[in-house]
């Protein structure tokens, strides 16, 4: 029986915007009608010209729990994502303690979600020096894939991943047809600056040859392994051109690119600026710019948050030291509309967004009932004033802490409402259906193993 009918002039279907009504039965979206379709008697939210379209999902979102839960939380995290739009997340395997890199740790880690998600979640594994034997029994138990660092990550329990860890494990997982997500820096970097308060200095030490020279290397093991192989948080436009290449000769290579690195330009960070510090680092203008044509040309994929936080202490604010202060940027909450702001500047639609943070990060995790809005799939929805303008102040930031890059921003794009099959989790700053998300394994009816 239908239980709810979401009715509006604008649903982002993968057909493009249409009017009418999402049917819900059982959470999963029964059907998309026109207005006289809708059957009488149903429980109907009519939310006129205010955009729907399908919740967002995360690819890239680093969770502290367990172990870390100082620096975020399953509570805090999923809060904030529900606020921002995203329905789903795939938590990072190294931000917690022990790092996901055994198959008893997946479940120290499965077991510390439980009844703290407000959204769903799904979960990398690590593939580090020594745990080849682990890799096969968490795909068993349910990693989407897996993660692997280039260089050191900053974390001595989750070290880079050399060459011949790679060469002896990306054919396993070519054969489980998981991807392996890369964090695409090569060390040796250069110097830094001589001021550490400047971020000029820190850009210094981490120069585009870096990602480059990584860049080349995965491609390389890509072609050799058959391995699906996807380049995170791609920074440098330097990088572009091989990853455009890799793609036309049909390699399975994908990447991705984070919000910050669309909006933000190393010459507008403030000097001592520390919360603007992540690895690879934010670049130029120009940069910047490069980085969004890739992305509607499709040369890169999608949009992750790169959600890194940590204890405020760790990024040094008091000395404002570049070099010092713990890398990763908080942004889970503000994916959709930093994405959405930048996206109407330069003349794309909602419907590219909808596709960049949605639809293809589903995909390329193996969610099959995520991304989109169409019969069949979870009634996930996000209610999207996205002509509301909004100051970014640090009262209402939902991440474990206030600390962000986005602060002071003025952004475009505001969550009125957001379902999670057919439930509302999140209404004008308000959680009325309490902690709903529930842990997406690999094997679930969530899943599938092929890309879509």
């Amino acid at each position: 029986m239908i239980e709810l009918a979401v009715k509006g002039t604008r649903i982002y279907t993968p057909d493009g915007p249409r009017a009418g009504a999402v049917l819900v039965e059982n959470g999963k979206i029964a059907d998309i009608v026109n207005f006289d379709e809708v059957p009488g008697g149903l429980k109907v939210n009519d939310v006129g010209d205010l955009a729907v379209i399908p919740s967002l999902v995360d690819a890239h979102v680093h969770v502290g729990e367990p172990g870390r839960t100082a620096w975020e939380g399953y509570l805090t995290a999923t809060r904030a994502a529900a606020a921002g739009g995203v329905g789903t997340i795939v938590d990072m395997p190294l931000s917690c303690s022990p790092a996901t890199t055994t198959r008893r740790a997946l479940k120290a880690k499965l077991d510390s979600a439980k009844g703290k998600l407000t959204v769903d979640a799904a979960f990398w594994g690590g593939l580090v020096p020594g745990n080849l034997d682990e890799l096969r029994p968490m795909a068993a138990d349910g990693v989407v894939g897996f993660k692997a660092f280039l260089a050191p990550g900053g974390l001595d329990e989750f070290p880079g991943a050399a060459r011949a860890d790679l060469e002896a494990a990306m054919p396993a997982l070519a054969s489980l047809g998981l991807p392996l997500i890369v964090h695409a820096e090569l060390e040796p970097g250069s110097q830094a600056g001589p001021d550490p308060r400047k971020y000029s200095s820190y850009l210094a030490s981490r120069p585009d040859s870096m990602e480059v020279r990584a860049v080349r290397l995965m491609i390389e093991l890509c072609r050799k392994t058959g391995c699906r192989t996807h380049i995170a948080h791609v920074s440098s436009a330097e990088a572009l051109p091989d990853i455009e290449k890799a793609k036309a000769e049909g390699l399975p290579l994908t990447a991705e690119t984070c919000p910050h690195y669309l909006t933000f330009a190393a010459d507008g960070i403030p000097d001592g600026a520390v919360q603007f510090k992540c690895a690879p680092p934010i670049r130029s203008e120009e940069n910047r710019e490069l980085l969004w044509r890739a992305l509607g040309r499709g040369v890169i994929d999608f949009v992750a948050s790169g959600h890194s936080p940590c204890a405020p202490e760790l990024k040094k604010f008091d000395a404002g030291d570049f070099t010092a202060a713990r890398d990763g940027i908080a942004g889970l909450q503000f994916t959709l509309p930093a994405a959405w702001s930048g996206a109407k500047r330069r003349g794309f639609q909602l419907e590219d967004v909808v596709r960049w943070t949605a639809e293809r990060p589903a995909g390329f995790a193996g969610l099959k009932t995520k991304g989109r809005l169409e019969k069949g799939r979870d009634a996930d929805l996000v209610i999207l004033d996205d002509a509301a303008l909004f100051d970014v102040e640090p009262s209402g930031v939902l991440h474990r802490h206030k600390v962000t890059a986005y602060a002071g921003l003025r952004l475009q794009g505001a969550v009125a409402a957001h379902y999670q099959r057919g439930a509302m989790i999140y209404e004008a700053g308000e959680f009325p259906a309490g902690r709903r998300g529930r842990a997406l394994l690999k094997g679930s009816e969530t899943w599938t193993g092929a890309r879509s």
